[in-house]
């Protein structure tokens, strides 16, 4: 049954370092992904009847033009509000984990606490082999704790998986990436604008400065950067080659 709604936490949101360094435009698009993402399966994805949300279909819903909300989406991956799989789809760390939380203790609940206790045949025959002796309410207690605490370490070990790194100084782009950059924007300089970038990135700290995919962040760099129109050469006048004589009738 889907929930007709989620948690949310004013505090959590005004306190958010990430989101604060984006512009309101930004974060008025985050909050409207997040209802979108409330409704996708699996939840806390940015998918509809599994079908991948993607820019254009958030120019539409949300009613603005396709390069204002693609320079909102690069605002919020570079600040790292949210996250992608493997296959590009855009997720909430914190939604996905709080619905991983809420389903393990859906399933402690049902059967007294132990999720073990579904198949009891399998519980008393483990029981009766090692000493003989029925589990005790304690126990049952006690397994399901222990059940419910591998589940959260692994969903934490999961977590801390998927948290940032920093931007080394010595860091240059791979052949993919140049490959990229003279494809999709063959007017801008490949060493002056990975310089520019690690020169930013490391010139960072806190939460900003950690990213967890850096090639997919400078990726984003290349298509955010702003194309430069060379003005034409002005030169001196030759003051030598002008004709000073007086027009015809002057003298």
């Amino acid at each position: 049954m889907k929930r007709p709604s989620f948690q949310f936490y004013p505090g959590d949101w005004l306190r958010d370092t990430a989101l604060r360094t984006c512009s309101v435009g930004a974060r008025g698009l985050w909050i409207d992904m997040i209802c979108y993402m409330h409704e996708g399966n699996p939840y806390g994805y940015l998918k509809v009847n599994h079908k991948v949300i993607l820019a254009r279909n958030l120019s539409i819903m949300a009613g603005e033009t396709l390069e204002q909300i693609e320079a909102w989406l690069v605002e919020l991956e570079d600040s790292g509000v949210f996250q992608k799989d493997e296959s590009g789809c855009i997720y909430s760390r914190r939604m996905v984990r709080d619905e991983d939380l809420r389903s393990v203790r859906a399933a402690g609940g049902k059967k007294g606490g132990n999720p073990a206790l579904k198949n009891k045949n399998k519980v008393n025959l483990k029981t009766e082999t090692k000493d003989n002796q029925k589990p005790t309410p304690s126990s049952s207690s006690s397994s399901s704790s222990s059940s419910s605490s591998s589940i959260l370490k692994k969903i934490n070990k999961k977590e801390k998986t998927s948290r940032g790194t920093r931007l080394n100084n010595t860091w240059i782009p791979s052949a993919d990436l140049m490959e990229f950059c003279k494809t999709q924007r063959p007017d801008l300089n490949i060493k002056t604008t990975a310089d520019s970038f690690v020169d930013y990135w490391t010139g960072l700290s806190g939460a900003k400065a950690t990213k967890i995919d850096w090639d997919a962040t400078f990726r984003n760099w290349v298509r955010s950067q702003r194309k430069e129109y060379s003005k034409p050469k002005q030169t001196a006048p030759d003051f030598s080659k002008m004709d000073y004589s007086a027009p015809e009738g002057w003298n």
